[in-house]
């Protein structure tokens, strides 16, 4: 039986993601830069904003804000796409990353600067750097150092508005105690309702234009993944591409 679609609430969203078994996905800096390079460019199309980021050697934190309900299309995206780049340079198979990526719904501010804290000291409590703005690849290492250019997907990020503001880095460079740690976790178990009268699945795309760009079986593949999240039945995808049900159910375990 298929899943159900992720339901994707507009707002600010924490992402995080690993690799298989905890196996790196960054290997270089080559590798942090292309996966920036390939976040920016989904946000783009996606019209999502970044906020925050921390790029670790084998899993990532971002801190984005969605403006449509299409979280699962954006993640989809960016994991897809820079497990390819990383595999090809890698001549490596399999699945790069150890599952869907997790992801927890921010509902309130006290929450979110909690969550900036939380990013920015992770390279300090893995004992790669003493302190924030340090690590290269977090958001406000870049704000901090007047060299490098902001990427464009976080330039309306608070972090890039607020800098400035009175309190706010020494806020920052404040480590959560553990009482904060605790209202953190809590936060992320707190389950976030939505009426179903209040839902309703809009599909992004048609099928023409899902696979217009269907010249390999890889682009082909994934855009089968892209159809079935912007909510297309696996037999409605099967009798498009000439394929059976199964076919279509087998890609979908492949990706998942």
């Amino acid at each position: 039986m298929p899943r159900k679609p992720r339901l994707d609430l507009c707002g600010f969203h924490h992402i995080v993601n690993r690799g298989v078994d905890k196996n790196k996905v960054f290997k270089s800096n080559e590798d942090k830069d292309k996966f920036l390079e390939i976040l920016c460019k989904a946000c783009h199309i996606y019209k999502v904003n970044l906020h925050d980021y921390c790029l670790m050697d084998n899993h990532f934190h971002i801190l984005i804000e969605t403006t449509s309900q299409n979280l699962s299309l954006f993640m989809r995206q960016i994991s897809s796409n820079y497990a390819i780049y990383f595999n090809k340079k890698q001549k490596r198979t399999g699945h790069l990353w150890q599952g869907r990526y997790k992801s927890w719904y921010i509902i309130n501010e006290t929450y979110l600067y909690s969550l900036f804290r939380y990013i920015e000291h992770n390279p300090i409590k893995a004992k790669i750097s003493k302190k924030i703005g340090e690590y290269p690849y977090t958001l406000l290492s870049t704000l901090l150092d007047t060299n490098k250019e902001i990427i464009s997907c976080a330039k309306h990020s608070k972090l890039t508005k607020e800098l400035n503001y009175e309190g706010i880095q020494e806020l920052l460079e404040t480590k959560l105690t553990k009482e904060e740690l605790l209202e953190l976790e809590a936060e992320q178990k707190k389950k976030i309702v939505q009426k179903e009268h209040e839902f309703r699945q809009e599909k992004n795309k048609t099928l023409d234009e899902h696979f217009k760009d269907n010249k390999d079986l890889t682009k082909r593949n994934l855009a089968i993944i892209n159809a079935l999240d912007d909510g297309y039945k696996q037999a409605d995808i099967a009798r498009y591409l000439g394929l059976s049900p199964s076919a279509i159910a087998k890609v979908r375990k492949n990706y998942e």
